[in-house]
């Protein structure tokens, strides 16, 4: 298909860690849980000082490791290696300055990704509310019962974050052969908006659910022309994500950088366009893009429900429509005209 639409398409194989991917939520729900409980013991016996210590310092430390262990981790680390493949489609020879983007694996979890960022929130909060606790115990205006009950909200909270644990039973439709049909119709059909720019690339991401290897791989190739980004460029390329399109719900736009003003104004004109930050907990390859330079954002179309079948056997193809793609790829091309 990308053929066809005048694109010169390549595959480029790397290599990664699955490492913090598939075992870093689990590992950080764990250290949580533990966390909080070891602070709700010493709070409960007085020790609110050493409560107070004990939250701040694995939270630092969860807060200093995470973004290493998901950024040059999954490119170094040596255990746990893996071969994938990303496909490029550019046209011309200039460097694109616009990027469409969408991962095409799937896994499977215990939790669905609804449960997983509810607990992810729902730790997040417990945390705050311990430190709280643990500084308003010192100054004497806390009761030492007050840890027991947070204790276990915490506990619960991070229950479906430590059973986050990858598999390999959903078909993946909704994430992400969604996006990836997004950015294919985006490409073919030009009755769905104005015409795109000449400078245009595709990026089909592999292994997005494994730390977003397939997206950081690609920022770090410069021999592979994936890295345009430079001093005495104009402006930073442009990444247009694609993840998880649902037909129901409200068209949303997730930035994970700072946006070109022209961008923004073309999304100020769109006013049933939603615009919000990534809910804890949700990892996609705009993040990894806006790391390695690029102005990224994803858009996506999805509700509740659409989070609880993401990541399990229910995320199947006769569950969707395709009515949801329409109109994303119809927001794809207007915001692309004007990127």
């Amino acid at each position: 298909m990308l053929r066809a639409a005048g694109f010169d398409v390549r595959e480029v194989p790397f290599s990664y860690s699955s490492a913090p991917g598939r075992w870093g939520m689990p590992t950080a729900g764990a250290l949580a849980g533990v966390t909080l409980v070891g602070a709700a013991r010493a709070g409960t016996r007085g020790h609110a000082g050493l409560a107070l210590v004990t939250l701040v310092t694995l939270g630092a430390l969860l807060v200093l490791v995470a973004p290493r262990a998901l950024g040059d981790g999954v490119a170094r680390l040596p255990i746990a290696r893996r071969r994938a493949v990303n496909l490029v489609a550019t046209r011309g020879t200039n460097a694109p300055t616009l990027w469409l983007v969408a991962h095409v694996d799937a896994k499977s979890q215990p939790v669905p990704m609804a449960a997983r960022v509810a607990g992810v929130g729902g730790s997040l909060v417990a945390w705050a509310l311990a430190v709280m606790l643990a500084v308003a115990q010192l100054l004497g205006a806390a009761s030492d019962a007050a840890w027991t009950p947070l204790a276990i909200v915490g506990v619960l909270a991070a229950l479906p974050v430590i059973g986050s644990v990858i598999g390999a039973a959903s078909p993946g439709a909704l994430d992400n052969a969604s996006g990836v049909a997004t950015v294919l119709l985006a490409v073919e059909a030009p009755s769905l908006g104005p015409p795109l720019p000449e400078r245009i690339g595709v990026l089909v991401t592999s292994a997005e659910e494994v730390g977003l290897a397939g997206a950081r791989a690609w920022g770090r190739a410069p021999a592979e022309g994936a890295r345009i980004v430079s001093s005495s460029a104009p402006t930073r390329p442009v990444a247009l994500n694609v993840d998880s399109v649902d037909d129901e719900g409200a068209l949303r736009v997730m930035r994970a950088s700072a946006l070109p003003v022209s961008l923004e104004r073309a999304l100020d004109d769109e006013a049933h366009v939603r615009r919000r930050r990534l809910p804890p907990g949700v990892l996609v390859d705009a993040i990894a893009l806006a790391d390695a330079g690029f102005a990224a954002l994803t858009v996506s179309k999805a509700t509740v429900r659409s989070l609880s079948r993401i990541h399990t056997s229910r995320d199947a193809v006769d569950e969707l429509r395709g009515i949801g793609v329409v109109e994303a790829a119809a927001l794809v091309r207007r915001l692309a005209a004007r990127a």
